[in-house]
């Protein structure tokens, strides 16, 4: 399944005096699967020091990659790489858009760089007018984020700003970003919708702060924590603070990051790697349907973020795993597409399928469907080598309403499971038959409860009052024949 989901990002703060630029680049690295439209560093030498671009990072030998091991020699610094679900994706737009993003006014300058979405835009906008900021240079919404913090930090000190945007923003929002005093700050939504954690080096003198404990893992530093919802951490010279600003009253955990964003071999909420999950997620397939081994003669999976499912559902079934779908690794073209006919090209050329499927029932397990653009390309393909029967099994549950915080699935009329049966869609994409994991069991398998989840595209059901509201507007509005014309949080 091809779907943008809204970044990640990486900071470093060294008291050591170290250059923190190579760890930056190998956080970031490890986590570019959060991010293909573009990606950038800002470092700190006695004013910021940035380098922005489309695309995904180069490799370490490319000679961009080489001059900045040379000029960002800093102590301190950030990182993003992005998915647009907020603001417009032409390229004049997109390079605008590039995080991280430093923003100044007469008495304070920071650069931020967040991985979320904020749904009360039009609010933050007229507010921030208001007050004087009335010219926007971009069109992502963490210019409002950081207009937000701007204007408390003219009143206040940081805490105080940080706590006026936990107050004032609706939404999800992980966030890194530095002052021009020196500072490292991290912190994040009080739902803690967006995934964001933080670890030491070896010799306790470097702390990074990191969307996914990969990003750790890559530098060999020791993961301490999540940080908390509604939480702030600074860094500085003065040492490192951790101070609660808004109370976490329910947790609202993008439950998608299981099914499909996270590496497999990061750690998400109660500490359980992602691929045991996934296992699990699998092993409830075959429990919900144990009549599988008269449906079916062998186990397919989408690459990658099926494998670990198709395993799980392999070990309790008995069923045969076989490897015959693999992914070409270096088709990446598609985050920029935006003719549909070009983008149907590219998912058709993602994977390659082999014949050992032909004559064959196949149970194929994916992590989701959204619109279904890509299970009817796998689907027409498995036909062509010769699958006799295709079932389809998708790890995620069926997705309803759209959403809010940072997945670009923003509209009703995109989903197909919006409008559609089980029985419907399997003959919109050309299978035998779909079955999704219960809810129930999905939860479960989390480790987490559906009152720490967020599972609005599940049930329709926000964990924020505005989205709420959007959705049920909208719904009502589509079910009565209105055709949507963008992202319901950019055009209600």
């Amino acid at each position: 399944m091809l779907l943008r989901e809204a970044c990640g990002v990486f900071g470093v703060f060294d008291f050591g005096g170290r250059p923190v630029f190579p760890f930056i680049y190998w956080g970031l690295i490890s986590q570019n699967h959060r991010g293909h439209h573009s990606y950038g560093f800002t470092g700190l030498d006695e004013d910021f020091v940035s380098h922005r671009s489309l695309g995904i990072i180069p490799p370490m030998r490319h000679p961009v990659i080489k001059r900045l091991f040379k000029r960002l020699r800093g102590n301190v610094g950030i990182g993003h790489v992005r998915y647009a679900t907020s603001g417009r994706d032409t390229q004049y737009w997109l390079l605008r858009d590039i995080q991280p993003l430093v923003m100044s006014d007469s008495e304070n300058k920071v650069a931020l760089a967040f991985n979320g979405n904020l749904v009360n835009v039009k609010q933050l906008r007229s507010e921030l007018r208001r007050r004087g900021r009335g010219s926007f240079h971009s069109s992502s919404d963490v210019e409002l984020l950081g207009g937000v913090l701007l204007c408390g930090l003219r009143r206040s000190d940081l805490s105080s700003a940080v706590e006026g945007c936990m107050r004032t923003i609706e939404g999800a929002f992980s966030v890194v970003g530095l002052t021009r005093g020196g500072e490292l700050f991290a912190f994040r939504d009080p739902l803690g919708i967006k995934p964001l954690c933080y670890g030491c080096s070896q010799d306790n003198q470097m702390f990074a702060v990191s969307s996914e404990s990969v990003g750790l893992d890559i530098n060999d530093f020791r993961y301490e924590s999540e940080v908390q919802p509604g939480e702030l951490l600074v860094w500085s010279k003065d040492g490192m603070r951790r101070e609660t600003i808004v109370e976490c009253r329910r947790r609202a955990f993008c439950s998608f990051e299981f099914a499909y964003f996270a590496r497999p071999d990061s750690i998400l909420g109660h500490g359980q790697p992602v691929y045991k999950i996934r296992e699990t997620f699998g092993r409830n397939l075959a429990r919900e349907d144990p009549d599988i081994w008269r449906r079916v003669d062998v186990i397919v999976s989408i690459p990658a973020t099926g494998d670990d499912a198709a395993y799980g559902l392999h070990e309790e079934s008995g069923i045969p795993w076989e490897r015959a779908i693999r992914r070409h690794r270096y088709v990446v073209d598609r985050a920029f597409i935006s003719d549909q006919r070009e983008r149907e090209t590219i998912i058709s050329k993602k994977i390659n399928v082999k014949e050992a499927i032909k004559g064959k029932r196949i149970a194929v397990v994916e992590d989701s469907i959204v619109r279904g653009d890509t299970s009817r390309k796998i689907v027409k393909k498995l036909r062509r080598a010769g699958a006799k029967e295709i079932h389809m099994y998708f790890t995620f549950p069926r997705i309803i309403s759209p959403c809010f915080y940072g997945i670009d699935m923003a509209t009703f009329g995109e989903l197909i499971g919006s409008q559609h049966t089980e029985e419907e869609i399997a003959k919109l994409i050309g299978a035998d038959s779909v079955h999704y994991q219960s809810l129930r069991n999905f939860v479960r398998a989390t480790g987490m409860s559906e009152d720490e989840l967020c599972l609005g595209c599940l049930t329709g059901k926000y964990p924020t009052p505005s989205a709420q509201k959007l959705a049920d507007e909208m719904r009502k509005r589509f079910e009565a024949g209105e055709i949507e014309m963008g992202r319901i949080y950019e055009v209600a």
